[in-house]
């Protein structure tokens, strides 16, 4: 059924249907809670007694229990509309103004008993709501490993330098898409892990993954002079990755 629909139609779904399994879930009243501790301390019990018959039917009926319980609250539910829809329009603000981030080096200062050590800015933040960019001029690399919650990222390689070694590149989305422009030059290996989107890498076009993970590589990979490892996973969205 997921396979018929756009990405991002279920980026929208998908946070729409949260907001509404939030409010079912998180309504409650006096009665209510009593019937989640009950719950409780059934599942408590179910597993403290799990070597027993009685330990499992206390377990099932906890679990049950606790589930249709959940399932019938109602009382948050214009308060969590109200956040939700706050996220949603932050999220498509985001896509209207990413944020471009300048690395900085810092030193830090030390003793002569100490270690020396280099604090250097990460290009990329771990943030919530956002669209993150690499900036536009020249910048110096930094592997990049980040979890980002909602929004889009873009990692252009053309206007830094990438060091002979191995350069990586770690991403965790939960709903958003991957962008990454590569030079021609530069040896690439994809490990790509999705709930429900689509991938690009170069030609290879993959529109319809469903809960897969994928790996893909370039021939001259271990011989090449500068190379990138990207490693990515996400619950929904696509990944691009193409030469520039």
């Amino acid at each position: 059924m997921f396979k018929k629909f756009k990405t991002d139609y279920i980026n929208w779904f998908l946070l729409i249907g949260l907001a509404v399994l939030l409010l079912e879930v998180l309504f409650f009243n006096g009665g209510l809670i009593a019937a989640i501790v009950i719950a409780i301390g059934c599942i408590y019990y179910g597993r403290k007694w799990s070597g027993r018959t009685m330990g499992k039917a206390l377990l099932w009926f906890g679990w049950i229990w606790l589930v249709i319980t959940i399932l019938n609250m109602m009382t948050f539910k214009y308060f969590l509309i109200a956040i939700i829809l706050y996220f949603i329009i932050e999220y498509y603000q985001s896509k209207k103004n990413p944020n471009y981030i300048k690395p900085e080096i810092i030193e830090v200062e030390h003793s002569e008993s100490s270690e020396p050590l280099i604090k250097r800015r990460s290009l990329f933040e771990n943030k919530f709501f956002s669209n993150q960019k690499t900036p536009d001029h020249v910048y110096e690399w930094n592997d990049v490993n980040i979890q980002v919650g909602v929004g889009n990222t873009i990692v252009d390689l053309s206007n830094t330098v990438l060091p002979k070694e191995e350069a990586v590149i770690s991403i965790r989305h939960f709903i958003g898409n991957v962008q990454i422009l590569v030079p021609y030059e530069v040896g690439v290996t994809v490990n790509h892990s999705v709930l429900i989107g689509s991938a690009k890498i170069f030609q290879q076009k993959e529109s319809k993954l469903v809960n897969e993970a994928i790996i893909f590589q370039t021939p001259d990979y271990e011989e090449s002079g500068h190379k990138v490892k990207i490693i990515t996973s996400m619950l929904t969205g696509d990944l691009e990755v193409k030469r520039l």
